[in-house]
Formats: C-alpha cells, sequence, structure tokens
C-alpha cells in the first residue's frame, strides 16, 4: 500500500466531506487538525464545538481515512437512537458501511456482531449501556478494542462527572480506553464543556491537555460557541396558566417548526394537549414515549409536519435539524450548561432562530426533586455491597427487597460499583468482587456544591441585564469571548417580548387546564422478595382498592400550583376551592356501587386536611364519616425508600375499626400517593375489616 502524502490525504478528506455534506462543503481548519492527528499522528484527541460546527464529520471522514490504510472498525460510542439513526445516514453518503447496536434491534445483534468479526462492517455505534452487557463486553468488546481503527466518545462531557449529563454507563468508557493499543486513536466531541469538564475528559482520555504536538498527551480543540442565528430572550410569568395562554397565542409567529421543553412528562402531555386543543400541530415526547413512535416523531419534525414537538429532556442531544426555528422552554433546566446545550439545537442552519424561556417558581422544585435521587449516602451503598454474593448472582429484582433504593437509584448505585471494580456484571445478575471500595465524601459533596452553584447561575440567567448569550458563554468558559454582546438577546436589544396574555385565552386555557381528576391504578402485583422482610404475601395482589381517582398532579399545569400550597402550607382544613374540585371529581366518577362510608388515612404530614376533607365529603355526599384509619400506637413513621420495604412497613400497621355491618364500598382519602402501596395495604386493612370494596382517592400525586 502506498502511504498518501499529506497533501493527498486531505485532498481525500475534503472530497469526503463534500460526499457528506454537499459540493460547496470545505474542512474547518480545526477539522484538518483532529482528522491529521487521529489518521497521521494516532494521538488522542478532545473536540469542543457547538452543534453544527461538524464534528460527526471529523470522526466519519477519519473513519473512512483508517479503514482505507488497512485498519479495523472504528467505535463510536453515542448516547442516543436519534443521533445513532442520523449518524447512520450521514455515514452511508460517504460510502462508509454502519451499524448500530442498540435497545432498538435485539433482533440484529447477533448478525451485526458477526458482521463485525467478518471485517464488514466500518463503523459500529453502540449505547453506553450496551459496554457492561456481559455478553458484549466479554466476547464482542475485547477484539473490538484489540482491532479497532479508532475509538469516538460522543457527547464526551458524559464521561465527566462535572458534566450536565453525567451517565454512570459512560465510565465503562475508561475501561475500553485502557484496553486499547498504544496505536489507536481516539476522540471524544462534546457541544458543552466548561474548563473543569474539558481537563477531566481529556485526563481520563490519555492525558493531561498541553500545547503543541506531544503525542502523549490529549490534544484538545476547542471553539467559541457563539452562534449568530440565536436569539435569546426571557419572559418572565408566574403563572403556569399564564404562560401556557401566552406561548398557544404566539406559537404560530415562531420561525418554522421547533422544540418545546418541558421539566416532566406530565406537563408536556399537559401542554400538548392544550396546545392541540387549540389548533397548533404539536405531540408530546418524552421519555416514556415508545421507541417507534420516538422515531415517527423525530421524522415529522425533520419534515416540519408538526410545529412542535412538546418534549422533555429525552429529546436532546443528537437530533440533528439544521433549520430548527425554535426552543422554547417552559420551566428551567437546572444549569446553564444544559440550556445552552439544549437551545443549541435550533438555529444551525438558519438566519434566525428564536430561544425563548419561560421560567416558573416552581422549577426549584423540580430541581429539588432530582437532587434528591443523586448518588446515595455511605451506608446505603454498603448495604448494597452487603447483599451481594461473590460466587451467586443477584438481579436487581432480587436485591430490591435487600436495600432501601429504589430499582432506578439501585441500578444507578450498581453501575458505579461496578465501574470502581467493586461488583461485576454477569448472567443473570450481579457479583461482589470483594476488592476494596472507598466512598468517595469529598467528591460527592463537590458535585452537591457545583449543583447548587449551577442552580443559582440559572436563577441569575433569567434575571440578568447583560447579553444573555455572553451570560451563557462564560458558564461554559468559551474561550472565544472578548467583552463584545451579541447584539440580538432581548437584554441588547432592548426589545423585550409583549408579555400581555389575552383575557378570553387565558380563561379558556385555565378552564381546560382545571378539568379536576386522574384515574389512580391499583396495584395488581406484590414486590418480590417480600418473604425476606417476613411479609407473606407474593404473587397478586387480591384484596387491594378498586380503581381510583386523584384530584392532579403536582407538576400540572392547573391544578399543580394549588395543590403544592396545601401540601407545603401548614397543616388544616382543606380550602373551599380544592374542596369543590374534589366534589367535581366524585360527580364525575363512573363507580360500579356507590360509597357508603368516607375514612382517611393516617397521615403524618396532613393529619388535620385529610380528616377535614373525610368529614366534608362524609357530610356533602350524606355518607357516614368512620374517621381515620390510624396506624398502631407506636409504629414509626413510614418511610421506606423501595416498594418492598415500603409494604414491609405498612404491613399489619394499620388498626381499623369493625366494618362487618357496611353494606356498600368505604371511600378512603389520603392527601398524597406516590407508590401507591399506602392505599394498598389500607384498603387491605379495610377489607379484613369487613368493607366489601375500597375505593381509594387522594388530592395528588407526584407525577
Amino acid at each position: 500500500m502506498v502511504a498518501m502524502t499529506t497533501d493527498d490525504l486531505r485532498e481525500t478528506a475534503e472530497s469526503l466531506l463534500r460526499e457528506l455534506a454537499g459540493p460547496a462543503a470545505r474542512l474547518r481548519e480545526d477539522q484538518w487538525t483532529a482528522i491529521e492527528a487521529l489518521v497521521v499522528h494516532r494521538r488522542r484527541a478532545l473536540v469542543v464545538q457547538r452543534t453544527g460546527w461538524g464534528k460527526s464529520a471529523v470522526y466519519f471522514i477519519a473513519a473512512k481515512l483508517l479503514r482505507a490504510q488497512g485498519r479495523g472498525p472504528t467505535v463510536i460510542v453515542s448516547p442516543l437512537l436519534a443521533l445513532m439513526r442520523n449518524q447512520v445516514t450521514a455515514a452511508e453518503r460517504a460510502g462508509v458501511v454502519a451499524a448500530t447496536i442498540n435497545s432498538g434491534n435485539v433482533t440484529e445483534w447477533d448478525e451485526i456482531h458477526g458482521r463485525v468479526a467478518a471485517g464488514g462492517v466500518d463503523v459500529l455505534l453502540v449505547s453506553p449501556e450496551r459496554l457492561n452487557n456481559p455478553d458484549f463486553r466479554d466476547s464482542v468488546l475485547p477484539a473490538l478494542a484489540a482491532d479497532a481503527g479508532l475509538v469516538v466518545i460522543d457527547e464526551a462531557h458524559c464521561v465527566s462527572d462535572w458534566g450536565h449529563d453525567f451517565r454512570p454507563d459512560y465510565r465503562r468508557i475508561r475501561t475500553l480506553i485502557a484496553e486499547l493499543g498504544s496505536d489507536v486513536p481516539v476522540l471524544a466531541t462534546t457541544a458543552t464543556a466548561n474548563d473543569r469538564v474539558v481537563a477531566d475528559v481529556a485526563g481520563q482520555i490519555g492525558g493531561i491537555p498541553v500545547s503543541g504536538n506531544d503525542s502523549g498527551s490529549t490534544l484538545v480543540l476547542r471553539g467559541g460557541l457563539d452562534r449568530e442565528s440565536l436569539h435569546l430572550s426571557v419572559v418572565p410569568l408566574t403563572d403556569p396558566v399564564a404562560r401556557t395562554a401566552w406561548l398557544s397565542k404566539r406559537l404560530h409567529e415562531l420561525p418554522g417548526s421547533g422544540i418545546v421543553y418541558t421539566l416532566t412528562v406530565a406537563g408536556a402531555h399537559d401542554l400538548a394537549e392544550v396546545l392541540s386543543d387549540d389548533g397548533h400541530k404539536v405531540a408530546a415526547y418524552t421519555g416514556r414515549t415508545d421507541p417507534a413512535e420516538r422515531e415517527s416523531l423525530e421524522a415529522a419534525l425533520l419534515a416540519d409536519d408538526v410545529k412542535a414537538l412538546i418534549a422533555t429532556s429525552a429529546l436532546g442531544m443528537g437530533f440533528d435539524k439544521p433549520n430548527l426555528g425554535f426552543v422554547v422552554h417552559l420551566g428551567a433546566p437546572s444549569s446553564p450548561i444544559a440550556y445552552y446545550q439544549q437551545v443549541g439545537r435550533a438555529g444551525r442552519g438558519t438566519d434566525r432562530a428564536e430561544a425563548i424561556l419561560l421560567p416558573g417558581p416552581e422549577d426549584r422544585k423540580i430541581w429539588s426533586y432530582f437532587a434528591s435521587v443523586a448518588f446515595p449516602r455511605e451506608p446505603v451503598v454498603r448495604s448494597v455491597l452487603a447483599a451481594l454474593d461473590p460466587e451467586r448472582p443477584r438481579s436487581t429484582i432480587a436485591l430490591e427487597p435487600m436495600v432501601e433504593l429504589n430499582r432506578s437509584r439501585l441500578e444507578m448505585v450498581l453501575k458505579v460499583l461496578d465501574v470502581d471494580g467493586a461488583v461485576r456484571r454477569v448472567r443473570g445478575g450481579w457479583l461482589a468482587t470483594g476488592e476494596p471500595w472507598h466512598y468517595d465524601t469529598e467528591r460527592y459533596e463537590r458535585l452537591a456544591v457545583a449543583r447548587r452553584t449551577e442552580e443559582q447561575a440559572m436563577i441569575d440567567y433569567e434575571s440578568t441585564t447583560e447579553c444573555r448569550m455572553t451570560f451563557l458563554r462564560r458558564q461554559l468558559d468559551d474561550p472565544g469571548l472578548d467583552g463584545s454582546t451579541c447584539g440580538r438577546c432581548d437584554n441588547c436589544t432592548g426589545r423585550s417580548a409583549d408579555r400581555t396574555v389575552d383575557p378570553a385565552q387565558l380563561a379558556a386555557v385555565r378552564a381546560r387546564l382545571d378539568r379536576p381528576g386522574l384515574d389512580l391504578a391499583p396495584r395488581k402485583q406484590w414486590p418480590t422478595g417480600l418473604a425476606t422482610l417476613g411479609v407473606p404475601l407474593s404473587g397478586k395482589v387480591t384484596d387491594g382498592p378498586e380503581p381510583g381517582r386523584v384530584l392532579g398532579r403536582l407538576c400540572d399545569l392547573g391544578w399543580g400550583a394549588r395543590l403544592r400550597a396545601v401540601l407545603d402550607g401548614p397543616d388544616g382544613p382543606v380550602s373551599d376551592q380544592v374542596f369543590d374540585g374534589c366534589v367535581s371529581v366524585l360527580r364525575e366518577w363512573k363507580w360500579d356501587r356507590r360509597p357508603v362510608a368516607v375514612m382517611a388515612v393516617d397521615s403524618g404530614d396532613h393529619p388535620a386536611l385529610t380528616a377535614d376533607l373525610a368529614a366534608r365529603l362524609a357530610a356533602v355526599g350524606r355518607l357516614q364519616n368512620r374517621g381515620v384509619l390510624a396506624l398502631r400506637p407506636g409504629h414509626p413513621p413510614i418511610r421506606a425508600a423501595n416498594s418492598a420495604h415500603r409494604v414491609a412497613a405498612l404491613y399489619n400497621a394499620f388498626d381499623a375499626p369493625d366494618l362487618t355491618d357496611l353494606d356498600g364500598p368505604v371511600l378512603l382519602v389520603d392527601a398524597l400517593t406516590d407508590t401507591g402501596w399506602t392505599l394498598t395495604l389500607a384498603a387491605r386493612t379495610l377489607r379484613e375489616a369487613g368493607a366489601p370494596a375500597v375505593l381509594p382517592f387522594a388530592l395528588a400525586t407526584p407525577t
């Protein structure tokens, strides 16, 4: 094989770029610098450039050039299915044979593994979760590490504790890199990394960043983050209904099609319903959306078949629509860095794009909730290690009743312990390795401080009078900052958005959002492993409540603020407004048998509220008021982190009166229901006490 000169190599790279991006495309100098470092010098590089700069072009061109030199396939670790689909399409345009391994194509995994082994794949895109799948890790990954021509870590800020979207699975990448040959180049790319993240990622992939051409260090290529098409603005409206009405009135005025972000799944669905009722062509897109439907919705937005997708952060990294006309946030993310990453989806290929933030006072409570599910305290983590055996694997489901963690947090802890070497994932579950493990208290305290600092910075962004783009760029330590302003944001131009809300529009939206009542599905199956906690329950729940109702969610656009005020305020009688909402829900309840009595669940936080609500419902509905279903004397407060422990704490916890005289259902009232287990165990107690049936009703549910 005749070696190419540097000039020949660059010309080939330019030709490949034209196949990728069109006949007018030309390599940026930093793109060529990165490609040359990877292909010629086999270096490790970190590219931090804004969305749309062309980071994917760097690794596809490098992959093609390395393949032409007889090198092995390029492995791209990529976090989102949307990103994978776009990348495969781009690769095909440049003649690159690409394949993906992810949760959406399980039936194709064996065939793809075979193609990789036979040398029939140029680029293999894998989700970070695959890196620790036992079969993939033990059978496929070693061969890839030995034969890879290039390893790419896309959205590399996820590797770092300090990144806005840290993912435990990404830490497995360090193991992959450590097993690579010294001449296998590594490329990490991201659009959102401040100085701290840059230093962390650069160190993890191969050395301390320095200037020059020292092949033992990580080459860092970092550009400015300003986007001349992006127009930033903030519209401060404290009432969530007013924010919704404001957006509905103006959505059609925004350019092209775009994304409206909400902080919660319920918020996305509520907003999508209101906007649809007002005639806007929108759809909800969340982490709970079926993968096939997600792909369809992404295609609809790409084709401008919808005005907007109403989305959570599930639609973020990797979604590629150069002419996206706007990004609106109904509720602020907890970090300016995360905010920049999301607004950076817009205006990549347009002259003007709008980025509008509609923050709310409830945002901080949502941030607080997400912060509460961070890495747990040391005793809890130690209990996970103590529950594991070095020889007999335990599944996550089997571990759950043995520890004080819900399943999602337990899985996160196990992944972190796995990367730290204290546990190992195998077929059938997890094993303890017996290796010593240190709980890094200082690290977690630093992360907590950093999180609070970022939250304050986001609050400061909402009220700043300086250039908003300068503010965001400073948060990301943009090396291109020179003291100039963007000249486009509302602060620079002095043109703030009209905050007026049409009274008729506001009334119509409020009427829709004020419709009270949600279905409350009963728990149908007892948690596994209850016998290990001394609870003789298993299988189907046969003596629980009937389907119930809830007044509203705490994150509802309509009822949320009122319910949060009730539950966060001092305990006391129910307000007339909330009570009238409860009466409306009961009036519309399509029960098979009308209740004949009402009882309140003993509440440690809201005893006066639930007792008063039950008494007033009894009076207006002419029901027997059977008082409060009290916890047995001396029973500790119910505080449990997962379903199994909560059931164990509630088992035989209530002291029920004799209900054998009742000839109809009992309406069981609680202030807040989250997991549903309190109402389930309370209903079981009432059924055992003689109630023919139990109809659960709660003021609120978190989501």
